[in-house]
This record gives C-alpha cells, structure tokens and sequence, in this order.
C-alpha cells in the first residue's frame, strides 16, 4: 500500500530555466543508472522476500518509495526547465522561446508529447527498459547490484551536478548525491552483517561440486605464455575465505564444430 502527500520530498527551485539541462535530466528519470530502475528493484526484490525476513523487505520498500520520490523530485526540476528558456534564447528566437529552446538543445517530444513536462525516457528519448532491474531472489546478489545501481546513480548525480550552474538545480542534486552514499552504505552493511558466509553466491550450492582446479585461478587469454603478475588476485587468500588465488592458462579442448543440424529448422548448409 502506498500513500501520497502533495508535498515534495526536497525543495526544488530553479532560478535559470535551462531545456538542455532537462533534456539530461532526463538520464536521472529513465535512464540505465535512474531513479526508475532502482525504485523498481527494491520494489521487486521486497517482494521475493520470505516473512521470516521481513527486516529486508521493509528496508527495501521503504527505500523503493524514497526512490519514487526522488522521481517525482526530478520531474518537477525537468517541468520547471522547461517553463522557461535562457535569456540568449528569449532574444534571437522570432517566435515561441520556449519551444525553439526545445527545439535547439532539449527534446523536441518533451514539448511534442508531454507539453514540456518529463517523461519515462532516459537523455536519448529511448523509453525506460524494465530489463536493467535486478530482483534474482537471492537477496545476497540483489545487495551486490544495489551497490552497483547506487554507484553508478551516484557518479550520474555528480556528473550532472558539474554540468550546472544553477544554485536551485545544484541543491537538489547535492541531496540526491547524499542520499545514494547512504544507500550504498546500507547495501553493503546487509552484505557484510547479513551474508559474509554466503560467498560465493550462491552460498548454498555445494562447492565440492564445482571444478577445484579452476576456482581460484585467474585465467590468462593471451597467446604466448606468460608468468604469474603476482597480483591480488592470481595469489594470496580469496576473500570468500575459501581457496587460494593461483595464475594459470585456459585448459583448451574440443572443437566448435556442430556434428549435425535439426532437420526441422531448415537450416541448409551448402
């Protein structure tokens, strides 16, 4: 069950319209690294979650409607660029300022199909794409892409926030970038509190099962041999705790060479 109070999460003010800006707002909204995606994999990663561990599924939908939030914050910052254009624009254009704005450095379906208002798209126009949410079911994985999501979320809202000289735009986006180091944060303290057995994931395959050769060994790819880097990761302790790091090369076998063709699929080889 959701509730909606007409009050915004974090005040936002523009003092400068910019339709450019909102244009890469845009990538915030419904973008890969948006404020879309994560509200959607908390969301769908809560629901997978069993009642006996009902501590995650509420952090994960109370953070899922803080995300829905910051949508809604992101719209209006998107809505209130695009009101106005930039004084430069005001003076040459002979016309509607605001929509030759659109039309030079924005969206023009920002003005053509939303009336200069956000949409569910990412900076590009390419409508949001439900297939970059992560919900696996095995919360240790979901933890592992939530603290990539907020990562990359966090480098978007420092990006954009380089890009602007807007104080009002600047300010939001400042809460924005404070909120994803929290977030980041408290992913990785499920990680490390809830499942620092749970390595590899998944923790509950049996791991005797596996190839032991091959487990810990980094795999070099080039041609001609080579010898051990003595890196972190070809030597030493794993950090699972469970193997040792080793060097070695891909074990080679076998051929691609398909031995036969299904009749039914027509696929005729001359």
């Amino acid at each position: 069950m959701f509730h909606h109070s007409d009050e915004l999460q974090y005040d936002v003010t523009v003092e400068e319209p910019d339709p450019e800006f909102a244009k890469l707002l845009q990538q915030a909204i419904g973008g890969a690294e948006g404020e879309m995606r994560v509200a959607l994999q908390y969301m769908f990663q809560a629901f997978a979650v069993p009642a006996d561990k009902g501590e995650y599924r509420t952090m994960l939908m109370e953070t899922a409607a803080e995300e829905l939030g910051h949508i809604e914050m992101l719209a209006t910052a998107v809505s209130k660029n695009l009101q106005g254009a930039p004084e430069a624009d005001r003076e040459r254009a002979r016309e509607d300022p605001v929509i030759a704005a659109m039309m030079d450095s924005g969206q023009p379906r920002q003005a053509l199909s939303a009336g200069l208002h956000a949409m569910p798209v990412d900076s590009n126009g390419v409508p949001f794409d439900g297939n970059c949410v992560v919900a696996s079911g095995n919360l240790a994985a979901d933890m592992q892409a939530n603290v990539m999501a907020e990562s990359t979320g966090r480098l978007l809202a420092s990006r954009l926030w380089e890009m602007t000289d807007d104080p009002g735009m600047k300010d939001m986006l400042s809460y924005l970038i404070a909120r994803d180091t929290m977030h980041q944060n408290q992913w990785r303290v499920v990680l490390e509190e809830a499942f620092e057995d749970h390595m590899p994931i998944p923790g509950s395959f049996p791991q005797e099962e596996e190839n032991q050769e091959f487990n810990y060994a980094f795999m070099s790819t080039h041609r001609d041999d080579r010898e051990d880097p003595e890196m972190p990761w070809t030597q030493g302790e794993s950090p699972d705790g469970k193997g040792e790091f080793s060097f070695t090369d891909q074990p080679g076998g076998g051929t691609a060479d398909l031995e036969a063709v299904i009749e039914e699929m027509h696929n005729e080889v001359n």
